[in-house]
């Protein structure tokens, strides 16, 4: 199968065209060239809001992995329109070059934070989404965007909506990195891990390679046409725990710095995995405490 990546210099696009190239024909999209290059796979330099290039590229695709994003809330709340230019916008270029060139399948990688607060834990697919940041309202765009094409155009679009992704590939120096890279930078230059509240909030871990595992198993899979998955391990980990974790692999004698709650900061928000589990036959491989290792 020819599949087209978009975002293959991200963390979860760098592993999945790595997994891909071993038994497809993989390009990947990006507007930077990756640090981590897969062996036998075509990169682009260019970018999903490019027309004639997005044309060019899904004309000789059979399947299109849509992972290319602006990730930050953070920026997505200086800069929305900026945010839905790459999101919204960038979303649906690829979906209309997908759907003319008859691409046969499209997977869309949402985001947890299209529900916004939770009305009940685990959450399943049904589960209200409203959104709290511009970054979730341009993810679940994106989204519904997606199952529109699917339903005027009779474009095959899958959805899947990972939660906390980490990864040895996440840069423990971005200010938009998540906590598990945040706490390791911090672990290996001995310093006070930081906490925001009291470290009671839980959240859903699941390792990139989690996430790699869960689109293989919706590519070229009929059962996953017009479908939305969460992806996650459906543990809840609280900050505290984490913190504790991350402490003890580390070796060094640290300790945890409380600092006032985050404005909109989601208290717990874990999902419910069955319906991955029943329909995709999902299993998530990585243990926490195995995915922190590798970090040290």
């Amino acid at each position: 199968m020819k599949i087209l990546v978009t975002g293959d210099a991200g963390q979860l696009g760098s592993y999945l065209v790595g997994e891909l190239s071993k038994g497809h024909e993989v390009t990947g999209l990006d507007l930077r060239k990756p640090e981590h290059p897969a062996k036998g796979v075509r990169h682009v330099c260019g970018d999903i809001g490019d027309y004639r290039l997005a044309m060019d590229l899904c004309r000789h695709a059979d399947a299109v992995i849509h992972t290319a994003a602006q990730v930050s809330v953070d920026r997505s709340v200086s800069d929305p329109v900026l945010d839905a230019r790459e999101n919204i916008l960038g979303t649906l270029n690829m979906l209309e070059a997908a759907t003319k060139s008859m691409v046969s399948q499209f997977i869309y990688i949402s985001s947890a934070a299209t529900y916004g607060n939770p009305q009940k834990i685990p959450l399943d697919e049904g589960h209200p989404r409203e959104p709290l940041s511009p970054y979730g309202v341009s993810k679940l765009a994106g989204e519904n965007y997606a199952f529109a094409f699917g339903a005027t155009y009779g474009l095959k679009v899958t959805a899947i909506r990972p939660f906390n992704i980490y990864s040895v590939r996440q840069d423990p120096d971005s200010p938009y990195s998540g906590v598990i890279s945040r706490f390791v930078g911090r672990a290996k230059a001995a310093e006070p891990l930081t906490v925001h509240g009291d470290g009671t909030q839980t959240r859903d871990f699941v390792h990139a390679g989690d996430v790699v595992a869960m689109i293989g198993l919706c590519l070229g899979n009929p059962k996953a046409h017009g479908q939305a998955f969460n992806c996650g391990t459906g543990k809840a980990v609280s900050v505290n725990q984490l913190a504790d974790m991350v402490i003890k692999l580390s070796g060094k004698k640290i300790g945890r710095e409380n600092y006032e709650s985050r404005i909109g900061d989601i208290m717990h928000i874990i999902p419910d995995i069955s319906k991955a589990k029943k329909v995709l036959g999902y299993r998530p491989a990585t243990d926490l405490k195995k995915g922190l290792a590798e970090f040290f």
